[in-house]
This record gives C-alpha cells, sequence and structure tokens, in this order.
C-alpha cells in the first residue's frame, strides 16, 4: 500500500493512547523535518501527492470504506469470521467503540487531512506559477472535502482541524464540531475548488480532481442535506458540461471495470492505483475473493472473503440486466465442483502480487450524477415522464432494460408518484452503483436504513446509524472527545 510519510499527525489521529513518541516519529520524509522540507514548487507537488496518497490508507479507500459503506448494508456480508472480528461485527451491527477498524478509519483519515492543511498553510510562501498554485490549492481542498465528507456521514460531529497542528499539544485543543459545521467548511471547500480547478487533464496529470468532480461532489452533499434546489443545479452543471470533454454513460457497462480502461469518460474520479511491487498496488482482487478459494478466482495471492454479495443483492437485478453478471459472479469451479459463494467481479485483475493489482477505485461517476439528479428533481416535485424519468431511463437503457414511465402496462415498470419514483432512484442506485461504497450511506440518506435492514431481519436502533467514536480517540482526549449517544 502507498505510504508516502510526508505529513504531521495530529494528536486527534493517534490511535497510540497519547504517546508522544509515535507523534513525533511521522514527522520525517527521508530524514528531513517538514518545517524545514517545503521550499519549492517541486516540494509542493510532493506534498500535493502525498494528500492524494493518503486516499490510499488502510483506513481510507484501500479497505475502512467498503467495510462501513457495503458490509454494513445489505449488499454484502461476511461468510467467515476469520475474514476478522471487526468487519464482522460492523456486517451485524455489534461493534462497538473498541473496534479497531473503525480507529484505523479515523486515524488515517485525520492523517491525509493533516497532509491537506500543511499544503494550504506552506504554499502561500513559495514561489511558484501563481495557475499551479492555485490549482493546487483547489486539489487539496476537494480531497479535504472528500475526507471531511467520509468521515460526518460515518461518526456525525468530529474535529474540525483546519491549519496545520506542530506538536501534539496543539491537537487536545480540537473538540467535536456540529455536523452543520463540517458541511458548511465542506461546501465551503468544494467552492473554492470548483473555480480553481481545470475541467481536463492531460498526460501524467490524468486522475488529478477536476472542477467536475467538485461540482458532483458538491452536488452529493448538497442531497445529503436535503438542499434539493442546490443539488439539481449543481448537478445540471455537470450534465451541461459541453464540449469534447463532456462525460458521457459508456455504450458498455463492462468497460468501466477494466484496467486498460480507467479514468475513462464516464469517470468523475478516481483514486490511482498502478500493480508492479511498488506499493502503488490495490488489494480489491484479493480481498473481494472468497475466502477458501486459493488462487482460483485471485490468480495471484489467496482470497480474502471481504465483501461477499448477499443472495438479497443477486436477487435486486432484473431479469436481463446486464449488470448483473458483470458485477458479480454466483461461484466459482474448483475443479469439477462448483462452489456457490458469490463475489464480486467489478474489481478483477491479475495482481502482480498479493493484493497488488491495477483496479482504480472509483469514487465519483456520471451514471451517480444522472440518478442523483433525478432524484433532486423529484424531491422538489413530481412530473410524470418528466426530466427526472429521462436521467433514470438513461441508466436504465445502457443496462438493457426498458424504461419506466408513469402509465405503463407492466407493473414493475410503473412508477405513478413521487413515493413510487423515490423507491425507483433507491432500486436502480443499488444495481447501477453495486459495490462502489453507496448503499448504506444512501440508505441513511433517505431515511430508509431502519427499514430497509428490518426487512432482512436486522432490527437497528436510530442511534446504529452512525458509528461509534472510537474509544482510543476518547481516551487521548476525553476533555474535547465525547461519544456518540449509544455507545456510552
Amino acid at each position: 500500500m502507498k505510504r508516502i510519510l510526508i505529513y504531521t499527525a495530529t494528536a486527534i489521529s493517534l490511535g497510540f493512547a497519547g504517546c508522544s513518541k509515535d507523534f513525533i516519529e511521522l514527522a520525517p520524509i527521508s530524514q528531513n523535518n517538514s518545517v524545514n522540507f517545503y521550499k519549492t514548487a517541486a516540494d509542493m507537488k510532493l506534498a500535493v501527492n502525498a494528500a492524494y496518497g493518503a486516499l490510499q490508507y488502510s483506513g481510507q479507500y484501500w479497505s475502512a470504506l467498503h467495510e462501513v459503506a457495503e458490509v454494513r448494508s445489505d449488499n454484502t456480508e461476511i461468510l467467515d469470521v476469520q475474514t476478522g472480528l471487526n468487519v464482522v461485527e460492523i456486517d451485524i451491527f455489534t461493534n462497538q467503540s473498541g473496534n479497531t477498524l473503525l480507529n484505523g478509519m479515523w486515524n488515517d483519515h485525520y492523517r491525509g487531512l493533516s497532509q491537506c492543511n500543511i499544503v494550504l498553510a506552506r504554499i502561500d510562501a513559495i514561489e511558484m506559477d501563481a495557475a499551479l498554485k492555485s490549482r493546487y490549492i483547489g486539489e487539496v481542498k476537494f480531497l479535504r472535502a472528500l475526507m471531511y465528507f467520509n468521515m460526518v456521514r460515518t461518526f456525525g460531529a468530529i474535529p474540525l482541524v483546519l491549519t496545520e497542528l506542530k506538536s501534539p499539544e496543539e491537537g487536545y485543543a480540537y473538540g467535536r464540531e456540529s455536523v452543520a459545521k463540517v458541511y458548511e467548511q465542506i461546501i465551503a471547500d468544494l467552492q473554492d475548488a470548483e473555480s480553481k480547478l481545470p475541467v481536463i487533464y492531460t498526460g501524467a496529470d490524468i486522475g488529478r480532481a477536476t472542477s467536475g468532480a467538485a461540482k458532483t461532489l458538491l452536488g452529493k452533499v448538497y442531497l445529503t442535506n436535503k438542499q434539493w434546489g442546490l443539488a439539481a443545479s449543481k448537478l445540471k452543471e455537470v450534465i451541461d458540461n459541453t464540449g469534447e470533454n463532456r462525460y458521457m454513460l459508456l455504450p458498455n457497462y463492462g468497460d468501466l471495470w477494466k484496467v486498460t480502461n480507467e479514468n475513462h469518460r464516464e469517470s468523475i474520479f478516481e483514486v490511482q492505483f498502478k500493480k508492479g511491487g511498488t506499493g502503488e498496488g490495490s488489494p480489491f482482487t484479493n480481498q473481494f475473493a472468497p475466502r477458501g478459494s486459493g488462487v482460483i478466482v485471485s490468480k495471484v495471492g489467496a482470497g480474502l472473503g471481504y465483501n461477499i454479495p448477499t443472495q438479497d443483492m443477486s436477487d435486486a437485478y432484473e431479469a436481463n440486466d446486464l449488470r448483473k453478471d458483470l458485477s458479480m459472479a454466483q461461484g466459482y469451479m474448483n475443479g469439477s465442483n462448483f462452489v456457490g459463494v458469490k463475489y464480486i467481479t467489478k474489481y478483477l485483475d491479475i495482481p502482480f502480487q498479493a493484493n497488488d493489482a491495477d483496479n482504480n477505485w472509483t469514487v465519483l461517476r456520471y451514471a451517480d450524477v444522472l440518478l442523483m439528479y433525478a432524484e433532486a428533481l423529484n424531491e422538489q416535485g413530481f412530473v410524470a415522464d418528466g426530466e427526472a424519468f429521462n436521467m433514470l431511463n438513461q441508466v436504465r437503457t445502457r443496462a438493457g432494460l426498458p424504461s419506466k414511465t408513469a402509465v405503463n402496462a407492466e407493473a414493475s415498470l410503473q412508477v405513478a408518484d413521487q413515493a413510487a419514483f423515490r423507491l425507483a432512484i433507491e432500486q436502480e442506485r443499488r444495481v447501477e452503483l453495486a459495490f462502489e461504497n453507496h448503499r448504506w450511506f444512501d440508505l441513511v440518506r433517505t431515511d430508509r436504513a431502519i427499514a430497509v435492514m428490518a426487512e432482512h431481519g436486522i432490527e437497528i436502533e436510530p442511534y446504529q446509524l452512525l458509528y461509534p467514536i472510537p474509544q482510543l480517540q476518547i481516551d487521548i482526549n476525553p476533555a474535547k472527545i465525547t461519544q456518540n449517544p449509544g455507545y456510552q
């Protein structure tokens, strides 16, 4: 896994029970303390790249986010406790504040946020091209917004650190800020990022955050906050982007997942990975292959059994939906025997070595924009066969499915009112965006999590819509960090 140690950790990002020695040892880059390092444009490029590198941490897109956003939901499950007790607890809603997976997520997000803050604190003093400086600021503000968005949706009220912290003592001043204040900062960062970022990159810069990525994430934030008009307006800007480089649905759903076709026209933002024994590869091929499958599915390195699709997920696809077999398999052949353990196929590659494959992780893509825009329109008022239907049906047509309409002789294709359209969007998002870290957050955002999990025999309480604050973080700073209700 990528580990570009160009950051200084903060007290709130540590899982070391207040051990200042560990804090101090996280500061160096090639034995040069960060206080003396950031002098040139080249230094600043390394710092910005390190902020991107934080997305690869185990507590971010390497593993934690699919565990808190997919395994938690009705999409996937853990079949073998040997996969890891911490993720099993998340699957069955028994996790408590001592869960080390959640502590790792907290740590790795705040380490990434620290790197973003270092860039923003130091870049004004660097003599460099003004346009490039502005772009770097936009990039790290997008990254900071993305990290805070994932954290606030997971934990609720969290510390909001916007400056570079140079000592552990400074970190102890930060307590939990309200969800509203965190979102206020996320929106401000994305608005500034949008104004500073280019529409497109070329060459080695492909994969960096664009203005379209900032607009899309901002639209998702507005949707999460039920600001329907603002969400619709911002997402429409992405849809209406003109020119030869505008976003589009790829004709073939399977082309979205080919490692030879990353950062394509439907992609808006991906976490970049590259196999080859350099610490830049992705683990998803091995993580999602069934436990006990050896190298039958993963080819190189054993299958680890994370994120196994549920039977309900398999049943959620309509007949003839082209996406089903491109997203998941029903099992694998072990010699002449079929082993009926499902697994995700979106992230298959032949790794260079175990946990070292080429698959990027798609964070934002155009189909998500179309479905979010349709949802925002519907929440402002149902219009029979209006623009929201057009957005929904663009996605369905690509999947080989018939259109849904306000009046239809086929009951399963009739969407007669606003409530029915909400469920149609929920269903389409589930199968279109399956295994992409949307499902749990979608259910919470639409106030459907408790009801949907109950349909699957899992009774949860409202407090479980958030995860507990890791106990180690409370132990580090008990005067400022408090526990979420229900977990005390």
